[in-house]
């Protein structure tokens, strides 16, 4: 069933227009009764198409219900700078598994250095479009947001915030993913270097901040594999995979 986001919905009127409309009218080529569903904050509105115009799409409720796909966590994935490419991976793959929000960190080992100003008038629209589309494609009931860049620093106080942050660090003195505890957890915070990894005083600001700091075992995982290694477990262990 085709699925589309919107940030707010009255139950009574509920419409699409825009790029939603044209999609559903010359796209999909929909007729009326057929079936899509709206998402608004994680609540699944199902509907059928009551009404098309040219520009507008007139939907009947159905019935309405919490999106199932929504863990039960808020996955913040603190991402330092990669290669845009391996970015746009990892924000395609992050949302279908799950997260609620990418943060690019730029970091003292990050090859790529985009202009921050640049990176938001010209890089991150994009970005979000494709989170969005990997929402829709998953059956994500909100849309991740991917934010500008941020420096370490102010990635360190996003992390006091959360209930629970974890370091993926290569260095010694982690411990295994499974000796975190997550009981009681709601908001988690995951902390992922780039090409270059973190140097050591990252690391220790971070465990300062209150990170625990995990490894992945022996093998050294390339920057856009060890998100989503470690993205899974985190489902698994909080019981959302």
């Amino acid at each position: 069933m085709p699925r589309f986001f919107t940030n707010e919905i009255d139950e009574n009127n509920i419409v699409l227009t825009g790029d939603d409309a044209n999609h559903i009218g010359r796209s999909l080529r929909m007729r009326v009764g057929e079936e899509v569903t709206v998402c608004c904050d994680g609540v699944d509105y199902c509907c059928t198409i009551g009404r098309i115009t040219a520009d507008t799409v007139y939907l009947d409720l159905v019935e309405k219900h919490r999106c199932a796909a929504e863990p039960s966590v808020e996955v913040t994935l603190f991402q330092a700078v990669p290669k845009l490419d391996k970015l746009e991976y990892i924000i395609q793959k992050s949302v279908e598994l799950g997260v609620s929000r990418i943060v690019p960190v730029l970091t003292r080992r990050c090859v790529s250095r985009p202009d921050e100003k640049d990176f938001e008038k010209k890089k991150l629209p994009r970005l979000n479009k494709i989170a969005e589309q990997a929402a829709k494609q998953s059956g994500r009931g909100v849309i991740p947001e991917v934010t500008p860049i941020v420096s370490l620093s102010r990635a360190v106080e996003m992390m006091k915030e959360l209930d629970r942050t974890v370091l993926l660090y290569e260095e010694e003195g982690g411990v295994s993913f499974g000796k975190v505890d997550f009981d009681g957890v709601k908001t988690v915070g995951l902390v992922v270097g780039s090409e270059g990894g973190f140097d050591k005083a990252e690391a220790d600001a971070a465990v300062e901040a209150g990170a625990v700091q995990v490894w992945l075992g022996k093998r050294i995982l390339r920057c856009e594999t060890a998100p989503i290694t470690a993205l899974s477990i985190l489902m698994f262990l909080t019981n959302n995979m």
